[in-house]
């Protein structure tokens, strides 16, 4: 194994109203190709804000961010977004599908932006889609879908674009505790079977137990 993503020293703040709050302090973690790593930390405690960072959704103070051996700092805002497009794939708790497309038409998007033919586009889509088992919903809008479909979808989306890097945030937030397991076991298929890097943020001991291994962060600090 070895190591893709180096965060050294991360520094995050922002200002809510007069009060300067430091989202992270100090991070500095270190995590393996193909490993799985959940982020584990009371709400407010700075997990989200780590990996929105990774995945380049926001800027940060000071410390530094190397990904693939690529310095993330360094990269304006067209290159920060080819490296969302082409490094990583995000699940999100609220799923972020669009309502008004079929599973097959949200799963492709990725694929439109990045000029890909229509042809091909639609091959890789129903193939994902069948890699995560709805096969028989691609016709079927967000709105048709239980919460778990649609989550699939959601990852499937993620996956369209080969993503080297997965980032869940909260991924089962929304799911009921069976369904929750349904998508842990999915997530660590991908990871074992693709070899996948995965980075998930929860708040959950139960789905935390999927992972490799776990870090621990509270007021912005990795404490384990």
């Amino acid at each position: 194994m070895n190591q893709v993503i180096a965060v050294t020293d991360l520094v995050r703040k922002y200002s809510l109203g007069e009060v300067l709050v430091i989202a992270l302090n100090g991070v500095s973690i270190s995590i393996e190709r193909g490993e799985f790593v959940s982020i584990m930390g009371a709400s407010g405690s700075g997990k989200s804000t780590l990996l929105n960072l990774i995945g380049g959704l926001d800027r940060f103070d000071s410390g530094k961010i190397m990904v693939d051996g690529l310095d993330i700092t360094s990269l304006d805002e067209n290159q920060l977004a080819k490296y969302r497009r082409e490094k990583i794939g995000f699940i999100f708790q609220s799923y972020n599908l669009i309502p008004t497309l079929t599973a097959l038409q949200n799963v492709e998007l990725p694929l439109v932006f990045s000029g890909t033919p229509k042809k091909d586009r639609l091959l890789r889509a129903e193939d994902i889609l069948r890699t995560v088992g709805l096969e028989k919903r691609m016709g079927h809008r967000p709105t048709e879908m239980s919460g778990g479909e649609q989550q699939r979808v959601a990852i499937a989306r993620a996956l369209i674009n080969k993503p080297s890097i997965i980032l869940g945030d909260e991924p089962t937030g929304n799911l009921d505790s069976k369904t929750g397991e349904e998508i842990m076991e999915l997530l660590t298929w991908l990871n074992k079977k693709d070899g996948l890097t995965i980075i998930m943020v929860t708040h959950d001991p139960e789905k935390a137990r999927y992972a490799d291994r776990v870090i621990q962060i509270k007021d912005g600090r990795i404490v384990g």
